[in-house]
């Protein structure tokens, strides 16, 4: 099937990843804050809350989910539809792939790819979210793979631009970076209609940034800046620790002083490092594909290493998609040398097994995680409206406010001198606060959440 059929093949493997995450992770998960700074840009979602858009955003994610949030506010339908368009985009993004590489080896190696790619943990765990990362991930794949089909007809030129505009789209740095190594080898080989398409590609993803930038924040430099400082300010960093440390924990390191890096997470770079390096000595000569593969994966992850301060596992899907290919080159390498001997056949298939489960492992800890953290949001606005909080008012604390705040038809400010409450999670409330009433929120994931209610702001609730 993977030489006779690769694209259904193709096709299985977004199918088992869809599928896998359905098992495993909570269907009707809450949406996780940056999900829904981006869905409240749609009415179903707002909750008549205005949550800023801060400058690093871009307006690719809505437009992902507009389909659905325009009319709807079921997270499980919300969920549905992202699914299926994680699903499509994984199949899209290696597709251009089958016609690049040789054909009696294309199949084998796109199919596997994919799979090598779709067994990380938090590329599953994030197949059901509305976050931009996969989606750029995709599109730069499809876009290496279109450039280096040869000859290039209309087909290869709209699928460079459409890749990198998605690419860009979804992440304007990423998408910048990365159409770097491509618009190089594109002037190498003497291709300038190529290198339009590149350049075309990444205009094209940029404008509508731009033009916010424009209209929003007073032009191109001031969003760049802006952005930054919401960024923690980038600049010459070494966070390969700390991304090191995300790789089985938090959804997003920052800071990562206290998180240690764990052997199921570890193995992921390891194996990846490994697979990569017999992949390009496997691969057939010539080896571009494989090099401008590598080229482009050292472009998406380098910035994130050396000038983003903080981490996060998704950062780097682009960079794992770019070497999945390689990656099943070292996979099939292994399978040919391993040929023939039992003991070194059950010795892969066990590294192989160990790997996936661990992942699994890492899949559903963290699904019941972020589930049972989320849900807790909605538990603190019960009991603020409960005491008589509601809508227009202003809450601080020490916890994340911005997602309590949004459950409660409220507006976060922890700079607040006098909010109408307090949210404190193991926190202590300042001497000024110290007389209010405090209010244990029950039977919450994350233990110690309290609410602490401005005797001369709030509303008396109203009777039965």
């Amino acid at each position: 099937m993977l030489t006779r059929r690769p694209h259904l093949a193709l096709a299985a493997v977004a199918g088992a990843g869809v599928l896998l995450s359905v098992l495993v992770l909570p269907w009707a998960m809450p949406l996780g804050w940056d999900e829904l700074v981006y869905a409240t840009r749609f009415s179903p979602y707002a909750g008549g809350v205005d949550v800023e858009f801060s400058a690093p955003r871009t307006r690719g994610v809505p437009l992902l989910i507009a389909p659905v949030a325009l009319w709807s506010d079921s997270v499980v339908l919300l969920r549905v539809w992202l699914l299926l368009l994680w699903a499509a985009a994984l199949y899209l993004g290696f597709l251009p792939w089958l016609r690049v590489l040789r054909p009696r080896s294309a199949g084998p190696v796109v199919v596997l790819g994919a799979a090598v790619y779709a067994s990380v943990w938090s590329v599953l765990f994030y197949a059901g979210h509305a976050m931009p990362n996969h989606y750029t991930a995709m599109g730069a794949l499809a876009a290496v793979g279109c450039l280096l089909h040869v000859p290039r007809g209309p087909a290869s030129y709209a699928g460079i631009v459409a890749g990198l505009a998605t690419a860009t789209l979804m992440r304007p740095n990423d998408g910048v970076w990365m159409a770097l190594p491509l618009l190089v080898w594109a002037l190498l080989t003497r291709a300038p209609a190529a290198a339009g398409a590149v350049t075309g590609g990444v205009a094209a993803g940029l404008l509508p940034w731009i033009v916010e930038a424009e209209l929003r924040f007073g032009g191109v430099r001031e969003r760049l800046h802006e952005a930054s400082g919401v960024q923690g300010g980038v600049r010459p960093v070494l966070s390969v620790r700390d991304h090191l440390a995300a790789l089985d924990g938090r959804l997003l390191c920052r800071p990562c002083d206290a998180d240690q890096p764990s052997p199921p997470g570890v193995m992921i770079w390891v194996l990846l490092a490994v697979l990569v390096v017999l992949g390009v000595r496997a691969a057939p000569r010539p080896r571009r594909a494989v090099w401008l593969l590598l080229a482009t994966a050292a472009c998406a992850a380098g910035p994130y290493f050396f000038l983003v301060p903080y981490a996060a596992p998704r950062f780097l899907f682009p960079a794992y998609a770019l070497l999945a290919l390689p990656a099943a080159f070292g996979l099939l390498a292994v399978r040919d040398a391993v040929r023939g001997s039992r003991a070194r056949t059950a010795l892969v298939i066990g590294v192989l097994a160990v790997h996936l489960a661990g992942q699994l492992l890492l899949l559903y800890r963290h699904g019941g995680i972020q589930d049972g953290a989320r849900s807790d949001w909605e538990r603190v606005a019960r009991v603020l409206r409960e005491q008589g909080v509601r809508t227009p008012c202003v809450i601080g604390g020490n916890a994340q406010l911005q997602p309590v705040a949004h459950a409660a038809g409220c507006r976060a400010d922890k700079a607040a001198a006098r909010p109408h409450a307090l949210v404190l999670l193991n926190g202590t409330p300042p001497p000024w606060a110290r007389t209010w009433e405090r209010h244990p929120v029950p039977d919450t994931y994350n233990k110690g959440w309290s609410v602490l209610v401005n005797p001369d702001r709030a509303i008396p609730a109203s009777g039965p």
